[in-house]
């Protein structure tokens, strides 16, 4: 479904991606894990258009990603969850729930699938975001990618500042969306968090995919976490 072949990406003269490659195939749930400032989120981005590739490539299917505008790839299929939520604060919960959809009604179906996963945004639609906790404002940054049906959602740090409860909620929730359906590439840090939920597991170092295997064979693999991810063996 997704294909990153030898991706590199730059912000100015400093080239973050080096040759990066993955692969997320359709009905699958793959976390992209690895210290601060490795270049997960830039890898997203660049899926997105939003950081435009230097070289190499992305495709979706048959599409060429990299030679779209970033406007038109949602259009494809593609919903992208940002790290730190970018929710708009003075506008309500169902305002904020409307905005990816471009054309026509919302699919009151969708809707109360959302709903079935976060009763708490039905008690608050007509409540503004920025008055919700943080834990339900993630929970309205998870329905806003969902709203448009996607086939694949790019996830950044959905657990990220919550706490342990609202972890286990967001997780159980995202291997739920993926059980019925949704692809989903998670960039997370809580290693223990992508091993439970993630079929499959990509670990990034210095803008480099380093390692590829599933979350048993991660578990058996500590001078991989050792050396790559800080988990004293």
């Amino acid at each position: 479904m997704l294909k990153m072949k030898n991706l590199n990406c730059s912000y100015g003269e400093c080239q973050i991606l080096h040759s990066a490659s993955l692969e997320v195939n359709e009905g699958r749930l793959i976390g992209l894990i690895g210290r601060n400032g490795v270049g997960k989120t830039t890898t997203l981005k660049s899926i997105m258009g939003l950081v435009p590739p230097k070289g190499g490539s992305v495709h979706f299917g048959d599409i060429n990603l990299s030679s779209l505008p970033a406007y038109e790839i949602p259009r494809m299929g593609i919903a992208y969850m940002p790290q730190g939520r970018h929710l708009f604060p003075k506008l309500t919960v169902m305002e904020n729930l409307k905005i990816p959809i471009i054309k026509g009604e919302m699919d009151k179906k969708i809707l109360e699938e959302i709903f079935e996963y976060f009763p708490r945004l039905k008690e608050r639609l007509k409540q503004k975001a920025g008055t919700l906790s943080g834990g339900e404002q993630q929970m309205l940054a998870v329905g806003r990618a969902l709203i448009t049906n996607p086939k694949l959602i790019l996830m950044d740090e959905p657990m990220e500042g919550l706490m342990p409860l609202l972890v286990k909620l967001i997780a159980d929730t995202v291997k739920v969306i993926n059980q019925k359906g949704t692809t989903i590439l998670l960039v997370e840090q809580n290693l223990k968090t992508i091993k439970n939920i993630c079929q499959g597991i990509y670990i990034m170092e210095k803008g480099s995919i380093v390692y590829e295997g599933t979350s048993s064979e991660l578990e058996g693999a500590m001078d991989i976490q050792e050396r790559y991810l800080g988990v004293k063996v």
